[in-house]
């Protein structure tokens, strides 16, 4: 198993690059651009299978953070990919992965 603080890069590298990827894009120029779409989508993907993968008592003791919505989002991201919802994307890009 990878150490967890790999993870925690994976996941602020991907958060690093949905800004990178939205940066100066409002919410109307990602809903017509499929290339910019897959690229938030797959960093996202990416931050939520490392989310998935930090140890039970990191999490634990990380308890402010959602960590079972962030795995949720990748399942649906995942496994129902023509149910992804672009507005709910939009704001968990633009507004809850900052935060993270």
């Amino acid at each position: 198993m990878r150490p967890e603080r790999l993870y925690l890069t994976d996941i602020v590298d991907a958060a690093d690059a949905v800004a990178r990827f939205l940066r100066g894009v409002d919410e109307s120029a990602i809903m017509q651009d499929e290339l910019r779409q897959s690229a938030v989508l797959q960093k996202l993907i990416v931050m939520e299978e490392a989310a998935a993968r930090l140890p039970c008592a990191f999490c634990e003791t990380h308890s402010e953070i959602p960590w079972p919505d962030i795995v949720a989002f990748r399942n649906i991201a995942v496994h129902e990919y023509f149910a992804v919802d672009w507005r709910i994307v939009w704001v968990t890009a633009t507004q809850e992965v900052p935060l993270l």
